[in-house]
């Protein structure tokens, strides 16, 4: 038998003492994140990078697995990509870079933006479910676990009860975190699509965050700390449905904004201390190209290739490749050649980010090229 959740808002008393004590704690982090990441010079290093860090942990919830290397040496505006699991990455990264972009012209979120990023994420235009038969099942025992709501009409009703929640204010007091909450589990519960209804739900709440100001930039990753608790996430989201156990889902995610929000303050920071040197070691010695528009290039792309500068900087081919070539010699990019490729390595920025999730860098198969 399908499940079918109440239309929201709930009456239920959902800000209890412990989640009152938790959302103080969050909010203080989640300030300091933004406050952080508006001093970056430029937001699109902060939206290239940290998107396609989130985009790559929420994948692998769904265990589409790619590595750092796949990522930084898939080209994007060419349609190139190491790996099919890469390219599903930077599905995910584009279409939260196009909600975003929603969400600042508009400051809403809509039905009409949540299937257009669901649609880049799947590449298809499926939209809402229209045929019964979803059900969720455990990976392990094949066991049906949950079975969300059937009927295209309910779905549509819901959604569109849910569309009317996150963007009209009046409907309730709550915080916006503890809606936050909320929202991802309703839309969970919804499940209105056939496929990509994880990924397009935490893109959601990432810019959730950013409609209500919480955040400048969509730069929190939530899904990292989604994915090293995974197993409470799913126990959580069923518990809210057969218990009505909201506190405990609401303070999980609330634990996870602060802790996330902790995280990429302080990468935030070092990608801000590792920026300031290779500025200054362009300025001594490099006086003759630096830029501030090269320096955002290479952090933009922590695998650069001649192509990328060429576009970013309009300037020639032969002027990019000698910017890289300079770069190189004095040892703030390392050159590889992967496949028949260049590619110029930001090897402290890899470094860094690899080393926040806890993974190697190393370029698997590269070699240095001549």
């Amino acid at each position: 038998m399908s499940y079918s959740p109440s239309l929201l808002p709930f009456d239920l008393d959902l800000e209890t003492k412990p989640v009152l004590k938790k959302l103080a704690t969050a909010r203080s982090a989640l300030a300091e994140l933004k406050g952080a990441a508006g001093l970056v010079p430029n937001e699109g290093i902060l939206i290239n990078t940290l998107s396609l860090q989130e985009a790559k942990d929420s994948s692998a919830i769904e265990n589409i697995v790619t590595t750092h290397d796949d990522l930084y040496r898939s080209d994007a505006f060419a349609n190139q990509f190491a790996s099919l699991a890469a390219k599903e990455v930077y599905n995910y990264a584009r279409a939260l870079r196009e909600g975003f972009a929603n969400v600042r012209a508009t400051g809403l979120i809509t039905n009409n933006d949540i299937l257009s990023m669901q649609a880049t994420l799947e590449e298809n235009q499926a939209g809402f479910r229209k045929l019964p038969g979803t059900a969720l099942k455990n990976d392990q025992s094949g066991e049906i676990v949950f079975t969300p709501p059937q009927s295209h009409d309910d779905i549509v009703r819901l959604m569109t009860n849910l569309e009317r929640f996150i963007n009209e204010d009046g409907l309730t007091d709550l915080d916006p975190l503890t809606k936050m909450a909320l929202i991802h589990h309703q839309f969970e519960t919804i499940h209105p699509f056939y496929d990509g209804n994880g990924r397009t739900g935490r893109i959601l709440n990432i810019l959730y965050l950013v409609k209500e100001g919480l955040l400048g930039t969509p730069v929190l990753y939530l899904s990292r700390y989604i994915n090293q608790n995974k197993a409470d996430y799913y126990r959580l989201l069923q518990a809210v449905r057969t218990h009505g156990a909201w506190e405990e889902w609401i303070i999980y995610m609330l634990n996870g904004v602060e802790q996330t929000a902790i995280q990429t303050t302080a990468l935030v920071d070092r990608i801000k201390i590792l920026m300031q040197q290779y500025k200054n070691r362009m300025r001594d010695e490099l006086p003759r190209i630096y830029s501030q528009d090269l320096l955002n290039n290479i952090f933009s792309h922590p695998y650069s290739k001649i192509i990328f500068v060429e576009r970013d900087l309009k300037v020639s081919r032969i002027t990019a490749t000698r910017y890289l070539d300079e770069l190189t010699r004095i040892g703030l990019m390392k050159k590889l050649k992967l496949g028949r490729e260049n590619y110029y390595m930001n090897k402290s920025l890899v470094d860094l980010l690899a080393n926040a999730h806890g993974t190697s860098s190393v370029a698997t198969g590269a070699k240095a090229a001549p």
